[in-house]
């Protein structure tokens, strides 16, 4: 039927046809690495442009943390300042009630005793004359 020679020459396009395939599929192989890999390399970037962005918040995060507990730190000194002024005025307040409270009883024992004296009462209290009554002429 068929001669050797057509067998050989059915073979031979056969294998041009797998080869010509093989070609195909490695080119096809070949080109979807290319794009994996690139693929690959741009999600590399991001990933690292990602991971300095990290690391730059990070470092913003502990800045303002660090600035916050400075604050913090600042504004009890301002307290502890201001609350040793507040005792100071309510001590010095204290005193001058005190002050107040005994130059008060100064001056009311004082007026007391004055208008318990005689020498005040004769000199605050007008000698009475004696009335008279006088004919008009």
């Amino acid at each position: 039927m068929f001669s050797q020679g057509s067998k050989l020459a059915v073979l031979e396009s056969k294998l041009n046809m797998y080869e010509d395939l093989s070609r195909e599929m490695l080119d096809k192989l070949e080109t979807a690495v290319e794009k994996i890999s690139e693929g690959n390399n741009r999600i590399a970037t991001i990933l690292v442009k990602h991971d300095e962005r990290i690391d730059q918040n990070y470092k913003t995060d502990q800045l303002i943390i660090k600035m916050v507990e400075d604050l913090k730190e600042e504004s009890k000194e301002h307290c502890s300042n201001f609350g040793g002024r507040i005792d100071k005025i309510e001590a010095r307040l204290e005193e001058f009630v005190k002050f107040r409270w005994i130059i008060v009883g100064i001056a009311l024992f004082a007026s007391f005793a004055f208008s318990q004296s005689s020498v005040v009462v004769d000199i605050l209290t007008p000698d009475q004359q004696p009335a008279r009554i006088e004919a008009r002429p």
